[in-house]
């Protein structure tokens, strides 16, 4: 039996961990610097650029929880990001000889076939935005800051097995359009515009704004049951 929900993604962490994803990200911001010098030659109209080195790429996404269907603390799944960001006094190889007492973990972050690259989680800003009557936190946004660990020579997002076939594919929201008929000219079905919706973390699928860029899950990528 194949399962036709949507891919979800999720952070690997160092140790075999796994943090799921309730709803996957919008979009993704990837950054990636190199330094080069300009060496000064009197009598010219532009110096000639000089590569130093490339710096780390770093890896931008704005993840939700929701909780509002169980009522359970939502905080279940914010504490779990908090957590990456503590020192792991198991980590110890550390490349900074004044730090001694271990380090917090690399994550990968996962999504179907992508994979990134190793990164640590730089900054983590989260948002509380919806709470029960009895002040219990139910829904949840986290903005993640993820930044290369080391030098794999992998850069995100990219897949992990050469030529395996169907990568998810990317529509740009037109004026006038809904998801049901993305779903439509995608699929062939307009009925499959929740997976589209849970794929791109869409809460109201009344309210996509045009150019918003959407990721367009293959059912064919679905893990089988």
């Amino acid at each position: 039996m194949v399962n036709t929900g949507p891919v979800k993604s999720y952070l690997e962490t160092e140790k075999g961990g796994r943090i799921d994803c309730l709803f996957n990200p919008a979009d993704l911001q990837i950054t990636k610097t190199n330094t080069w010098t300009s060496p000064e030659v009197a009598g010219t109209n532009a110096p000639n650029r000089i590569f130093k080195l490339g710096q780390s790429g770093t890896l931008g996404m704005t993840l939700w929880f929701d909780t509002t269907d169980t009522g359970t603390a939502v905080t279940t799944y914010t504490t779990e990001l908090l957590d990456l960001m503590k020192v792991d006094t198991s980590l110890g190889d550390t490349t900074d000889p004044q730090v001694k007492s271990g380090r917090p973990p690399w994550v990968r972050f996962n999504w179907g076939q992508l994979s990134s690259f190793k990164a640590v989680i730089t900054k983590l800003d989260i948002t509380f935005t919806y709470f029960a009557s009895t002040g219990i936190p139910l829904r949840a946004k986290a903005v993640v800051s993820l930044e290369q660990f080391e030098d794999e020579g992998k850069w995100p997002l990219q897949n992990p097995t050469s030529g395996t076939p169907n990568p998810h594919a990317v529509h740009q929201v037109l004026a006038g359009e809904t998801l049901d008929r993305i779903a439509s000219r995608h699929y062939g079905d307009a009925s499959r515009w929740r997976m589209i919706a849970e794929a791109n973390g869409v809460l109201d699928p009344l309210d996509v704004e045009a150019g918003t860029l959407l990721v367009i899950p293959q059912v064919e990528a679905v893990a089988r049951a």
